[in-house]
């Protein structure tokens, strides 16, 4: 039998992407992000293929059963690596979700450029159904809606390939209330990813609308920079206090935040991948949420 010593992330509870569709998806409130599995920069492979693939299938083990990956992380490189340690995703007797964006091509380490033309999306998505090595997406997401390119046409072809079965749900990235309302008129919005943390909240009114709508909130970045979840940070009393580390503090806040908030935290050391799914056991007093709270 699993326990929380044994499996901590089935602590953090669960979430149902898609919940008002005829075909929902539920998954374990705290996933993993497999973009820090790759070189610097995001940019080729990493300097231990070997440790990337321990910490994909650690995380597995640890009880994650959400994994977010994109076709630019590399570009290609997570996404090859997922495949390599996980496929084919199960984990536990529990399907393992692989979620993937596409829509920003890559130029180099840290560059990046949106292209939302519907021929290139669509390449995208064909091109990370080969990769992963299978016939459909459970969670693909608009990594940036392209500025240059109609909505129209962007959300048109995310909707034909919805009816042609290779996506299962959809999902944005970075996007206001606005945008938000725009692609749900044409697409059925599981999800959102857009940057927020403790120290970052200007995607409130983003999350306040996904509560409203049983939108799942998957805040990308969440442990914020290095003062943040720093010893002597502004997290490190209430880190003291709860007998844990600032930065297990930080994606407990996330995790007691909204139960619609979905943390992807990121890394490529095992010994950070434990610290944070052991964040799941964490439980912070209300004083230490009206502290955080009072940060931004």
């Amino acid at each position: 039998m699993n326990t929380p010593a044994d499996q901590p992330v089935l602590a953090s509870g669960t979430f149902t992407l898609g919940s008002s569709t005829n075909d929902p998806l539920t998954i374990r409130r705290l996933g993993f992000g497999a973009m820090r599995i790759t070189g610097p920069g995001i940019w080729g492979e990493p300097a231990d293929r070997t440790r990337a693939i321990q910490v994909l299938q650690r995380a597995r083990d640890l009880g994650v059963d959400f994994i977010d990956t994109a076709d630019s992380y590399g570009p290609n490189v997570s996404e090859d690596l997922i495949r390599a340690a996980l496929y084919p995703y199960s984990g536990n007797g529990n399907p393992l979700i692989i979620a993937t964006k596409g829509g920003l091509t890559r130029q180099g380490p840290d560059a990046w450029a949106a292209v939302g033309r519907p021929e290139y999306l669509r390449q995208c998505v064909q091109m990370s159904l080969r990769r992963l090595g299978i016939d459909r997406i459970d969670l693909w997401q608009l990594h940036r809606i392209d500025g240059k390119v109609p909505e129209a046409e962007q959300f048109g072809v995310i909707a034909q390939m919805i009816n042609e079965g290779l996506i299962r749900h959809v999902g944005l990235s970075e996007v206001g209330v606005a945008e938000l309302e725009r692609a749900r008129a044409v697409l059925p919005i599981v999800s959102v990813q857009n940057l927020y943390h403790a120290g970052n909240r200007q995607s409130e009114e983003v999350l306040q609308y996904c509560e409203q709508h049983s939108i799942g909130f998957i805040p990308w970045f969440p442990l914020g920079n290095r003062e943040l979840v720093a010893p002597d940070g502004p997290l490190g009393a209430i880190a003291q206090r709860h007998s844990c580390t600032p930065a297990q503090v930080a994606l407990a806040w996330l995790l007691q935040r909204s139960p619609v908030i979905l943390p992807i935290p990121g890394t490529g050391s095992l010994s950070h991948l434990e610290e944070n799914c052991s964040a799941a056991l964490v439980h912070l007093d209300p004083a230490a949420m009206a502290e955080i709270d009072q940060l931004v």
